[in-house]
């Protein structure tokens, strides 16, 4: 192992913006999502050495997750997300010159503290820090001329415990040592609130733009063997509706595997603990319910931590997704039971690796049982959800929700020449679909990783058309 750890400072970076319509509403929580800008960085950093080069992270300002006040307007959340990059940005130049994680370091707890004092939360807060991140890792990697899988495995990044102060004793290079992502990774299909399940669900309203609308016509079209399945707080209507999926999902005679999402849509532990009763005495889930995997955060996030899950916890791994808002999360959560935690880009890049690190040392102490699953179905084609599959790959996962391509048209966002660049250079990655545009290519279940593990920078050869694109309104 190398392990020579780079140093570089932040000079500064731009802000953009495109707008992202979806062809079909998205229902989560308390929220159904119908449109929302896509924020892009451009970071510019300079090497000790005197290099000087650019590099780039997108992501969806997704309303009503990061901070689900009724309150505040999807407008409200907008801003609020602008702001902690435009505070995460402030922060991280200032730190100076550090490894690309020393800077992150140097920088978290000023800009968490600015963020609370802003009425920011701790998810909002890493939403800013993690844009920041994982562009400086993308211009460290296309300086070097090296995939960022290299710049992990040899810690060129410098990532060490001084964040996680539980990891002290666990050896962290040879953990990051041993990261190689795969050539595939499954897509798990995320089944929304409002989401058609059988093609009579569709009847009058139908888009007949070529692409699937149901959850039958996505399997038949894609060959989805992972699904997530959200459900909603309410036992009677989640059980009626996990029937609906299970009628379509059992219809396959090979094996398929699930996770349940409750979005914080149920108030304590008793009563998820009464959902999962329902599920084991309804016959008609008794194939789903053999075949779930985890149950992310089902608890509202102003209880999660709360009360310990450990009734729960015994019949199936329990997950932190919402309340996973800073790097002292995972092992709280630990202790009460819970044995799962997410990996999302938006989170934070340095975040889901030293939360793996986590769960490889949990399961050698305890014998296995600890998870990390790949969350995040708003990711678009291009820079966000190719950066989101190499970590999704890089932390271990073998499937990851994946559904940008289902609400959205494609790369209806971006230019016509950016989708032949993005064709040209990613062509395992995605298809032409049948209006022209470039779409997510999805064969067997599974999305191709070959051309993105293989790109210089945090996994992609092509950078977006500045251009067409608008500068981010000023939030602060």
């Amino acid at each position: 192992m190398i392990n020579s750890a780079a140093q570089l400072r932040l000079i500064g970076a731009e802000l953009y913006e495109r707008p992202v319509k979806l062809r079909l509403p998205f229902r989560f929580g308390v929220v159904t999502l119908r449109e929302a800008p896509q924020l892009f960085v451009r970071a510019r950093v300079r090497m000790a050495d005197g290099r000087d080069g650019e590099g780039v992270s997108a992501e969806l300002l997704v309303p009503k997750w990061f901070d689900k006040s009724p309150e505040l307007s999807n407008d409200d959340n907008f801003n609020q997300l602008r702001r902690a990059v435009a505070i995460a940005l402030r922060h991280m130049t200032g730190v100076g010159e550090q490894t690309a994680f020393g800077i992150t370091a140097a920088a978290n707890a000023g800009h968490r503290a600015e963020c609370s004092a802003n009425g920011l939360n701790g998810l909002v807060a890493s939403f800013g820090m993690a844009l920041i991140e994982r562009a400086i890792i993308d211009a460290l990697g296309r300086l070097d001329g090296v995939p960022a899988a290299a710049l992990v495995r040899d810690n060129r990044l410098g990532i060490d415990a001084r964040l996680t102060p539980d990891l002290a004793g666990f050896d962290l290079n040879r953990f990051l040592s041993g990261i190689k992502p795969a050539g595939t990774i499954f897509a798990r299909h995320t089944v929304g609130l409002v989401d058609a399940i059988t093609r009579a669900d569709t009847q009058g309203k139908r888009l007949d733009d070529g692409l699937p609308e149901s959850l039958e016509e996505v399997i038949a079209a894609y060959g989805h063997v992972y699904f997530k399945l959200k459900v909603g707080g309410n036992a009677d209507a989640d059980i009626e509706r996990l029937a609906q999926i299970a009628a379509v999902l059992d219809r396959a005679s090979a094996p398929y595997k699930a996770t349940l999402d409750g979005n914080e849509q149920y108030e304590n532990v008793d009563a998820v603990l009464e959902l999962w009763r329902r599920i084991g005495e309804d016959k008609r889930l008794a194939r789903l319910k053999a075949s779930l995997l985890l149950i992310e955060q089902p608890i509202t996030r102003a209880q999660a931590l709360s009360k310990p899950v450990h009734a729960l916890a015994r019949d199936i791994a329990v997950e932190i997704d919402e309340s996973d808002s800073d790097y002292d999360v995972f092992p709280r959560a630990r202790a009460l039971g819970y044995h799962g935690i997410s990996s999302k880009s938006c989170k934070g890049f340095y975040r889901a690796l030293l939360n793996s690190a986590r769960v490889a040392q949990y399961n050698e102490q305890h014998g296995g049982g600890f998870v990390m699953s790949a969350e995040d179905l708003t990711t678009q084609g291009g820079i966000a959800v190719q950066q989101d599959l190499l970590l999704a790959s890089l932390v271990g996962a073998i499937h990851v929700e994946r559904n940008g391509h289902h609400y959205v048209d494609g790369m209806a966002g971006a230019p016509p020449a950016e989708q032949e660049a993005w064709l040209a250079a990613h062509n395992d990655v995605y298809r032409r679909a049948g209006n022209g545009r470039a779409r997510l290519d999805i064969r067997d279940g599974m999305v191709s990783l070959r051309t993105i593990a293989q790109a210089n920078g945090l996994g992609s050869a092509v950078l977006p058309d500045w251009m067409s694109m608008n500068p981010s309104p000023n939030a602060e």
